[in-house]
This record gives structure tokens, C-alpha cells and sequence, in this order.
């Protein structure tokens, strides 16, 4: 018999999203590592809002802070548009912990809450939390690692990279912005130098070599554990010809501060140089980084590429690629939507946390099954 459609609503429906949802669903063993992370926070949560002891509560920062991991987990393209979604998207608001009834809060939440989530690092917190439960499953190498750095575009246009010097632009007889206009840039020298972006003035015009465009960019830093290729530190740095050599130092001490012992480091013929090498060396940290041969002497000699465990260490710094794969198409980081080193680097983290949950959920169900 044919079915009929029932134009008819139900009257009244008692729906818990709870049994929606499929006891294996991927997201349900994710939401419970985000939710253990963000109870240890709970307290730096208090200190935050222990001024406002007045007037209407606000939206939980949980919650802001797990809608930034939807955004990326499901690459959705802008906050406005998550919120949107929000409204009516069954998953999203279980993994939020709304019910039915509660309204979508408005997208000007996130950005209205972010400075206190700047002021308080709350995304590099949460993604310490989130490295602390994986080290708590001894699913992390205490002495292993592996480094390297990858370009996130800016939100800015050539357009406004302009001389330092240069007054404001006049305003557009057609009413239109006077930053989006007509250049010629043919025959026109450009350095960070001389010129900066009157949109965002942390970007840099940087390009990956020889022939390749140039474009305002940021660049990601990615520390990754040997053992099962988690991020243990994401730090976005402007982008500079030896951002990636010069923030390695920065990137052990941390390692070493959260209570690894890191040594030895995996790293592409990028970071082959003398001055970092001997850095390297002077932190107690074996350089494992692949020799560059091209015109000049490499700063790696044979007691280091014969050393055990060099070879390992150079099949699985290649992993790292996974990485920036992941949180530039799925992630959304291809193209930062920010301006600013610090609202990139906070997005940074939380797209990271985001990429370390996935993993953590895809190690988690296959420990299950063994």
C-alpha cells in the first residue's frame, strides 16, 4: 500500500536527543574527552567571570568553546553560519547539551567573549587538557618528536598592502570602500620593509620559493609526538624566512614545561643550519634532521644519520603532513578568518584541539577493539 505524507503535526512529542543519537557515532566519544578537558578548566572558568557576580549569566564558555570545535570538526564555513545551523541541527545541539526548545544563541557571542578567551589563553588551556588525557592513556612519546611549519593565509587582500608611509586613501566618488580599488602593481618594489597591510598589520607577504606567488601569510608551528602523531604544541608565528627555525627553541622549553623530556627531533633539509643545529645540541635535544646537500656542506654528520633510530625518526616526521592536510581542509585553517597574531594563534589552538580529539577518538575506538 502507498504511504501518504501527514500533513498533520503532532500535537505533542516527548523527543530526547540522547537516543537519537547512535551509540557508535564518532562524536560521542569526542564530546567525552572534550567534556573531561573542559571540567579541569572549570575553575579558570570562575576566575574569569568572578567580577560579574551581576546581572544575566552568560552563554557557558563551554559551550562557545566546543561550537568552535563543530566549526571545525564539520567545517563550517563562519560562526554566523553555525549559529544558523544551530537552530536546527539535532547533532550539533546534543554535542552542545541544549535541548529542543533552547534558542540559538546569536554569532555575535563569540566574538563579543573572545577577548576574555584571549586575556585568559583559554584555547591553548584546552588544548593543553586535551594533550594531558592522552598522556593519561600513554598514548604519547615522552622523548620523541617531530617539527615543522606550514603557511595559513591571511584575511587580508593584496589590496592593502600599501606603502608605511602612504596617507589614507581618499574617499570613492560611487560611495564605495576606499581600500578596494584599482592597482597596478607592475614595477612596484614590495617588502615588509617598506609596506604593511592596512587591514591586518601582523600579516606578512611571504612566498613557499622560488617562482610561487606571494601572499599575506602567517605560519603555523606544529610539534607532533612520534608515538601515534598527536600535536603536543601549535604556536602560529608571523611568517618570516626563520620563523620556523627560531621558534623551535621556544617550542622545547614548552614541551619540557608540560613535563616531557624531549631527545630527539625530526625536521625536514629546511632546518639543516649550523646556528640551529648547535642550538638544538645545547638543549640536550639529538638534531634527526634530513641532511641538504644542495651546493653546501650539511650541518648533519655521519655520527648522527648512523645514530639508531635516525632513520625512524625520518619516516615518521613525514606524518606531520597529515596534520596540516587536516586543519587546512577540514579544519578550515587554510585561510585564517582573524586579523591579528593572537586571534589567529587562539583559532590555532583550538583548530589543533579540534585535529587531537579526532585522533584521540579514532585511537580510543581501535584500543576498544583489540
Amino acid at each position: 500500500m502507498r504511504g501518504r505524507t501527514k500533513k498533520q503535526a503532532s500535537m505533542l512529542a516527548f523527543v530526547d536527543p540522547e537516543t537519537l543519537i547512535p551509540s557508535d557515532h564518532p562524536l560521542r566519544t569526542i564530546k567525552g574527552f572534550a567534556d573531561a578537558a573542559l571540567m579541569e578548566l572549570s575553575p579558570l572558568f570562575d576566575e574569569m567571570y568572578a567580577a560579574d557576580g551581576q546581572g544575566r549569566a552568560s552563554i557557558p564558555p563551554e559551550r562557545l568553546l566546543k561550537a568552535s570545535l563543530l566549526i571545525s570538526l564539520y567545517s563550517v564555513r563562519s560562526e554566523r553560519a553555525f549559529c544558523e545551523e544551530l537552530t536546527y541541527h539535532l547533532l550539533f545541539r546534543w554535542f552542545l547539551d541544549m535541548d529542543l526548545l533552547e534558542p540559538s544563541f546569536d554569532h555575535s557571542t563569540f566574538s563579543k567573549n573572545r577577548a576574555r578567551l584571549l586575556r585568559h589563553r583559554v584555547s591553548r588551556e584546552f588544548f593543553d587538557a586535551v594533550v594531558l588525557q592522552a598522556d593519561r592513556l600513554h598514548l604519547l612519546s615522552d622523548e620523541h618528536f617531530s617539527v615543522d611549519g606550514t603557511l595559513i593565509e591571511a584575511a587580508a587582500s593584496l589590496k592593502s598592502f600599501r606603502p608605511k608611509d602612504e596617507p589614507p586613501p581618499p574617499k570613492r566618488p560611487d560611495g564605495g570602500s576606499p581600500s578596494n580599488r584599482w592597482v597596478d602593481f607592475h614595477h612596484e618594489k614590495r617588502s615588509n620593509t617598506t609596506h604593511h597591510s592596512t587591514t591586518d598589520r601582523d600579516a606578512r607577504l611571504y612566498r613557499k620559493g622560488p617562482g610561487k606567488e606571494a601572499r599575506l601569510s602567517y605560519m603555523g608551528q606544529a610539534l607532533m609526538e612520534n608515538r601515534h602523531g598527536l600535536l603536543v604544541d601549535f604556536q602560529v608565528t608571523t611568517a618570516t624566512g626563520t620563523a620556523e627555525r627560531d621558534v623551535v627553541p621556544q617550542l622545547i622549553d614548552a614541551a619540557r614545561q608540560r613535563g616531557f623530556h624531549p631527545r630527539t627531533l625530526g625536521a625536514d633539509k629546511g632546518y639543516d643550519t649550523r646556528d640551529f643545529v648547535q642550538t638544538l645540541r645545547a638543549q640536550g635535544v639529538t638534531p634527526h634532521v634530513a641532511q641538504n646537500t644542495s651546493g653546501r656542506s650539511s650541518a648533519i654528520d655521519g655520527r648522527t644519520t648512523h645514530a639508531s633510530g635516525y632513520d625512524a625518526s625520518q619516516k615518521v616526521r613525514r606524518r606531520i603532513e597529515e596534520i596540516f592536510g587536516w586543519i587546512k581542509t577540514v579544519g578550515g585553517l587554510r585561510r585564517t578568518r582573524y586579523c591579528g597574531l593572537e586571534r589567529v594563534d587562539f583559532a590555532g589552538y583550538l583548530v589543533a584541539t579540534a585535529y587531537n580529539l579526532v585522533r584521540l577518538a579514532r585511537l580510543a575506538t581501535l584500543a576498544t577493539a583489540v
